[in-house]
């Protein structure tokens, strides 16, 4: 029997859903006789899901529905789920006013009602899809994966229908091996109800693939909702031009969804994607890699694919994307102008040379600084997000004060107005160093619920610990009363009247601590 794939996009916020176009991508250019169609979730009312679900299976039929669960985020510092669940977490533990701790309470109530919510809802559609599908192909099976999937996999398989195949991590190979009808279990995957999951799933390596551009004209007829993300001016269409993450950043799950090894796509062939997106009226892309120039050996590759961009002649485009800035050369510098980044995410964490090498980033503050110098000089006039998690391992008064610094030292290369500091608290994730750094520490025990919103439980996932957790409390809370729309500049501001900033050397300096006796020898 010829299969027929049904992807299901759950809901999600309206991002472009680039995963699943790329999995019916691949699969097309493989088993070109396979019937597929793409149905997006995200572009659908939340009270049509049911019907709207029903009736696309009852049409197309599918053998084989593979959802897409994107998100599972529990601890998201922004607006969501009819809240700011920060915002409602702060006012909820560290608010002394009592009824601001009651309107913290009854937010993240609303919150957690609504995180619950979405969990359940997503099971019963993956559930109502695989029993509806069964209606028309008794043999029907179902394949889950996705971002939120590939980190909450262990918890997930209590509540997904037995049989379901949950993928971890890129779905590729896997779908190659069930159309090719052959064994898939050596993947990153399990079977519900079926096999064990092994041990570091996770960190299993990827299968390397040879990454195409993206046949657009053949996603355009299996997908009705494409033209949805086609008519904003302003909406960014994801391109990948790389996966994988070499870097050992302690909270982060990238490397380890993605896999240390990075896997550069071919420059002729990400324009080719690009062009067609283009001569579709995009003029907007977001790299959706996990770090653009990931390292300095990557540098020549981000060179030819700029400059494949520049020769290409779409000259009216913009792009961004998450950059490690500490990799940008006066001659990217260049090329990221003439090709039209107008916006890029910089995730230094911390302004204190000292906290960025305890937490594994590998980042040289110095040359970050030196190299923004480079891009204000290529002519770099737009936006700058710098991400910061304060109150990260070992943070004191004196490395808070260097951020400060740090910060109005960016400033004053891109003009304040320039620079849009974001202010996250590191969620604790599985999988990643420093969850082993919270067992270490008896802040957490093996075993314990990372999908839990208990306040026990999400005030340690949260992770603003004491003795700084009251003070970064207080300083939250008079910034969202202040300047609730600039959050992040007002947090800045606070931290400096309230504590001053160090000297920007004594940011950007870490010296190495040894425990070893100092050693005098005369000449």
């Amino acid at each position: 029997m010829t299969q027929r794939i049904l992807y299901v996009r759950l809901p999600c916020n309206p991002i472009f859903p680039i995963g699943v176009v790329y999995l019916a991508d691949h699969v097309h250019k493989l088993f070109p006789q396979v019937q597929q169609k793409i149905f997006d979730l995200g572009t659908v009312p939340p009270l049509d899901f049911d019907n709207a679900l029903d009736k696309c299976i009852d049409e197309f039929k599918p053998s084989l529905l593979v959802f897409s669960w994107r998100d599972i985020q529990i601890y998201a510092p922004v607006g969501g789920r009819g809240g700011n669940p920060l915002q409602n977490a702060f006012e909820f533990y560290y608010a002394k006013n009592p009824l601001i701790k009651l309107r913290g309470a009854l937010g993240g109530l609303k919150v957690a009602t609504a995180y619950y919510g979405e969990l359940w809802r997503n099971v019963g559609l993956v559930k109502r899809g695989l029993k509806r599908a069964r209606k028309h192909t008794p043999q029907a099976r179902t394949i889950v994966g996705g971002g939120a999937v590939s980190v909450f996999y262990e918890q997930l398989k209590q509540d997904l229908p037995k049989g379901t195949i949950v993928s971890v991590g890129e779905g590729e190979q896997l779908l190659e091996k069930i159309l090719g009808d052959r064994e898939f279990r050596d993947e990153r995957c399990y079977v519900v109800g079926e096999n064990k999951i092994r041990e570091r799933l996770i960190h299993e390596w990827p299968t390397p693939i040879e990454k195409s551009a993206c046949n657009y004209d053949y996603i355009a007829t299996i997908w009705s909702e494409f033209a949805y993300y086609l008519q904003e001016n302003d909406f960014y269409i994801g391109v990948q031009t790389k996966r994988g993450c070499p870097h050992n950043c302690c909270y982060c799950v990238y490397t380890v969804v993605e896999g240390k090894q990075v896997r550069i796509n071919p420059a002729d062939e990400v324009v080719k994607e690009m062009r067609q997106l283009y001569e579709r009226g995009i003029r907007n892309f977001w790299f959706t890699d996990a770090q653009f120039i990931p390292a300095k050996k990557y540098i020549p590759d981000a060179i030819e694919l700029l400059q494949k961009i520049v020769d290409s002649g779409m000259e009216d485009i913009h792009w961004a994307a998450y950059i490690r800035a500490d990799n940008v050369t006066p001659e990217l510098a260049d090329l990221m102008v003439k090709t039209g980044m107008n916006y890029f995410e910089i995730g230094i964490t911390s302004g204190s040379q000292e906290l960025v090498r305890k937490m594994r980033m590998g980042y040289n503050l110095r040359t970050v600084l030196q190299n923004c110098r480079d891009l204000k000089a290529a002519g770099f006039n737009d936006l700058v997000s710098v991400n910061y998690s304060f109150n990260v391992i070992d943070e004191t008064l004196e490395t808070i004060k260097q951020t400060v610094a740090y910060h109005r030292e960016l400033e004053a290369i891109f003009g304040a107005d320039k620079v849009e500091p974001a202010i996250f608290f590191i969620g604790l994730q599985p999988h990643t160093h420093l969850e082993e750094y919270a067992f270490e520490k008896n802040i957490l025990k093996p075993g314990y619920n990372p999908m839990s919103l208990m306040p026990w439980t999400a005030k340690k996932l949260l992770w603003n610990p004491e003795p700084l957790g009251s003070f970064f409390g207080e300083v939250c809370l008079q910034a969202w009363k202040q300047n609730p729309n600039d959050f992040g500049r007002e947090v800045m501001q606070i931290l400096e009247n309230k504590l001053g900033k160090a000297p920007l050397e004594e940011a950007l300096t870490a010296p190495v601590k040894s425990d070893r006796p100092k050693i005098t020898v005369a000449v």
